[in-house]
């Protein structure tokens, strides 16, 4: 495999260094990413690193009752797994792919001896890292602070920003419990964005069809994690 065939597939693969690519890249298996599919449990060890190319996985925390609300999305920005590097091993949080896709796997071990090695594929991380707390973080007060249909704007333009296309597979039940919301609520903030000619929705498909007029809806929490993504991983050619 050769390092351009990944510029875009997944960010993070396809910034490596030369050196740095060729001790990993015999190790990614790529494997399929199937909706609904759960990429770990709360708590589970980890074992193998994701990055994903055309899949979206949600990050989701469970509570004891079953109920859940999403606190980060993830795709071909980045990996899932950072437990791994930061020295947790196991993670409270569930992850489940949210769009179907693909991603490349990695064992746990070729991860942390890169990481070990302090050296770009360290600081490539970390900048990640840092960049996924930030959506955490902002995940929470949007949940707090702002209405459904703005929420459902910014996770609309968070998932565009993760795929190849302007369209995904998605229930009104997995958007209800993916924002921690009642069906009824994501239904109507879905009738209101197709009303307005924002998107088109049918049967669990969601067309996105005027994103500037959802960036001027959004509130200002999509704003605020895409500069910061952009920030940090703009193309990082001074790993």
């Amino acid at each position: 495999m050769e390092n351009e065939l990944h510029a875009n597939k997944n960010h993070l693969l396809a910034v490596l260094p030369e050196a740095e690519w060729a001790r990993v890249a015999p190790h990614l298996v790529r494997v399929d990413m199937p909706l609904g599919q759960v990429v770990y449990e709360s708590g589970d060890r980890l074992h193998h690193v994701y990055f994903p190319t055309t899949s979206i996985v949600s990050l989701l925390y469970v509570m004891e009752d079953g109920s859940s609300a999403e606190i980060a999305i993830v795709g071909n920005e980045g990996l899932i797994g950072i437990a791994l590097f930061m020295g947790g091993e196991t993670t409270p949080s569930r992850a489940i792919v949210q769009s179907a896709g693909a991603a490349y796997r990695l064992d746990a071990k070729i991860l942390k001896e890169e990481f070990r090695r302090a050296g770009p594929v360290q600081r490539l991380l970390l900048r990640y890292t840092q960049a996924l707390i930030t959506q955490m973080a902002q995940t929470a007060v949007c949940n707090r602070h702002h209405s459904i249909d703005q929420q459902l704007c910014r996770w609309l333009l968070l998932s565009m920003d993760r795929l190849p296309s302007n369209e995904l597979t998605m229930t009104q039940e997995l958007i209800a419990n993916m924002l921690g919301v009642r069906r009824s609520g994501v239904t109507e903030a879905a009738l209101k964005l197709q009303d307005a000619g924002l998107i088109r929705y049918s049967h669990g498909h969601i067309e996105v069809l005027d994103r500037p007029g959802l960036e001027k809806r959004v509130c200002e929490c999509y704003g605020v994690v895409r500069r910061e993504f952009d920030r940090l991983l703009p193309d990082l050619k001074a790993l």
